[in-house]
């Protein structure tokens, strides 16, 4: 009976233990975890260094399981550009303004008063900005820096062919306009933001807000591009709190209704343009689609290069990825893709 009763009490503690959720603290490293505590092969992981090493331009690397790192590759502290993650991020800081009133996401862009060289057209300046971070605005007009479908004029639809809201198009003006759009309804600067509200809660370790910088030519548009540049191990951190669903550590920083929100399918993937492939799109969140079932639910930030924070719930799991630019350093997306396949498989069946 006595040896009953401590192998109960046994598996209550085990149980208790694995429902805890783990916060990394401020300013401190990830804890790390065998492999096997979450039932993943350790030699397996292991021998992803060669695939990592011959078949990528990895810079930055960290799985996260149950809130602990069980695998990193590379420099996860150093700080680099995170390409068109941060659309992802502005979407986050969006929540909170948008919960306080402070943001209406339903005013037009005429009412706000924002326009660009040569003005809006009339049926432009119908445009939401909901529709800016839907990327379904309608509005063609040239973007101040590269990167989206606006570089293709192939796809590419005539000025005011397409009324706002009606047609998705991946569309790095609608993107810097709601850069625009945060401050001027904020009256807050989008990094001071990122500090605030982001960077200081889930305590980054590696924050520096003077190497944040806008950049594109500001002659092509008067919206600048807000690129971030943060730390591998902070990508981490933002990918686990869209993983707990907007809570870190007991509060909630961003409200469960926004969490869910950014990951609705706003724009199935049969209506994206151009046509990605196995994605939809949220409030700039990447939706994963047909897929294998551990990736049931799971969504990214997605940047060119290689840029990817990979949330994957069915597997309590965040993966962040970086190249770095300075160097040149470029990774396919098909090669993360099979990265994550490759991780996945590490499972211990």
């Amino acid at each position: 009976m006595k040896k009953i009763l401590l192998v109960v009490m046994f598996a209550f503690a085990m149980s208790t233990a694995s429902a805890q959720v783990i916060y990394p603290k401020a300013g401190e490293n990830w804890a790390k975890a065998k492999p096997s505590k979450y039932g993943y092969d350790e030699k397996k992981l292991e021998d992803l260094r060669s695939y990592i090493i011959d078949s990528m331009n990895t810079t930055g690397l960290m799985v996260i399981v149950g809130g602990e790192s069980i695998f990193e590759f590379g420099a996860i502290d150093r700080i680099s550009y995170i390409a068109s993650c941060r659309k992802s991020v502005l979407a986050m800081l969006y929540g909170k303004y948008v919960e306080n009133g402070t943001i209406n996401l339903d005013m037009t862009l005429g009412e706000l008063g924002i326009t660009d060289h040569g003005g809006l057209l009339p049926i432009e300046q119908t445009a939401t900005v909901r529709h800016l971070i839907q990327a379904r605005s309608g509005i063609y007009h040239p973007a101040s820096n590269g990167g989206s479908a606006l570089d293709n004029p192939k796809v590419v639809p005539a000025r005011g062919s397409k009324v706002p809201g009606t047609y998705h198009l991946y569309n790095n003006w609608d993107f810097n306009a709601a850069g625009t759009a945060f401050e001027k309804m904020t009256g807050k600067n989008i990094y001071k933001a990122l500090e605030e509200d982001l960077a200081n809660p889930l305590g980054f370790q590696d924050w520096d807000i003077t190497k944040q910088r806008k950049g594109g030519n500001k002659k092509k548009s008067i919206h600048r591009a807000y690129h971030i540049y943060i730390s591998t191990r902070d990508m981490a951190r933002l990918g686990y709190l869209m993983l707990r669903e907007g809570n870190w550590d007991g509060t909630q920083v961003i409200s469960k209704s926004w969490h869910k929100d950014m990951i609705t399918d706003w724009t199935p993937r049969e209506k994206m343009n151009p046509k990605p492939g196995k994605v939809a799109y949220g409030y700039m969140w990447w939706l994963h689609k047909i897929v294998r079932p551990e990736m049931t639910g799971a969504y990214s930030a997605m940047g060119a290069m290689g840029q990817r924070i990979i949330v994957i719930p069915e597997l309590d799991m965040v993966i962040a990825h970086k190249t770095d630019a300075v160097y040149g350093r470029k990774t396919p997306g098909s090669r993360i893709n099979k990265l994550v396949d490759k991780i996945i498989d590490t499972r211990i069946q």
